[in-house]
């Protein structure tokens, strides 16, 4: 038996394709079209499927399930992205289920937020993972899956766990790509870190090294030059304050036990991401402060949920699996 997990990303989309114990036998990559339009993503998914088939020496039609953890927000009664936050506006519609199903010749095609397809991910694949957690991410956006007495929290629309979308600042500096005011993910997430920078700069247009101005300017820039630049170590403190307020939220909602962080953001600089949070939390938090950790699935932990609710129907059961990992 085979199966696919698909991670669909605002940066790259990626498939790979396992056997019933969730070995990975092939896989492939490539980057998230930009547009002109939905169906250019669509095709994008495909493409990887067939892909990653092809690198495990098999024919789509053999595959028996599929799962996709994929950007939001979703319309799961359509099967479909709907207006994603973090791609031009052009993409307004990103058709999944129906075309992964027809590519496939399966009708068990589970989707699910990216998030969520992580924490089905943490836990199927580690047994040390408790009932109660949160896989949080940092990356292009911010967003988390969220597991309580076992249960991971879906919502009827697939959106449950949209925390980068929590508002964290009432005078609202900054926009977020969703198009709100004062959002998490205006401030914190990868894609919006250089506009916040600017926005920084504007008010104390101190000396920098940082090219402010450079349309090609990055979050990589930012934390390249910490420690080394007055202005880029200002960005990255407001940035943890910010991040650890989300964080506390959070934590003040669901009550995990432990708090797992992905997404290229945390996972290229823990240090300067993670370690600021731990530091704060103890100030922020009224209840019990979980272990802050960065995930051990690393930039897997979204495909190999999704592989993993292929495999389980789309629970992340580890019991409906003979030989689960870990």
């Amino acid at each position: 038996m085979y199966y696919v997990g698909v991670d669909l990303g605002a940066t790259n989309v990626r498939a790979v394709v396992g056997d019933e114990t969730a070995a990975i036998l092939g896989s492939d990559t490539r980057g998230t079209p930009r547009g002109p339009n939905g169906i250019a993503v669509t095709e994008a998914v495909l493409g990887v499927v067939r892909g990653a088939c092809a690198a495990a020496g098999i024919d789509p039609a053999e595959v028996a399930a599929a799962g996709i953890g994929s950007i939001g927000p979703l319309d799961l009664a359509a099967g479909v992205v709907q207006g994603p936050a973090n791609l031009p506006d052009t993409v307004e519609r990103i058709p999944l289920v129906g075309p992964v199903s027809q590519l496939l010749d399966t009708d068990e095609v589970h989707l699910h937020n990216d998030t969520i397809a992580g924490v089905i991910g943490e836990r199927f694949h580690s047994e040390r993972n408790p009932d109660d957690m949160v896989y949080l991410t940092i990356s292009s956006g911010i967003g988390a899956g969220v597991a309580v007495d076992g249960n991971v929290l879906s919502g009827w629309d697939g959106n449950a766990g949209e925390v980068g979308h929590m508002t964290v600042d009432p005078h609202g500096f900054m926009t977020c790509g969703c198009g709100h005011d004062g959002h998490w993910e205006g401030y914190c997430s990868g894609n919006n870190i250089p506009s916040y920078a600017r926005e920084l700069h504007a008010e104390d247009p101190v000396e920098t090294s940082l090219p402010i101005e450079d349309p090609e300017f990055s979050a990589v820039d930012v934390f390249e030059a910490a420690g080394e630049d007055v202005f880029a170590d200002h960005v990255i403190d407001q940035v943890a304050h910010w991040n650890a307020m989300g964080v506390a939220n959070v934590i003040h909602a669901y009550a995990p036990l432990v708090v797992s962080v992905g997404g290229a953001v945390a996972l290229n600089n823990p240090e300067r991401v993670l370690d600021p949070i731990r530091e704060k939390l103890a100030d922020m938090v009224f209840i019990n402060v979980p272990e802050v950790r960065l995930t051990e699935l690393g930039d897997e932990v979204v495909v190999k949920g999704a592989l993993a609710s292929a495999l389980t129907g789309g629970t992340g059961d580890r019991s409906r699996v003979e030989s689960p990992p870990g």
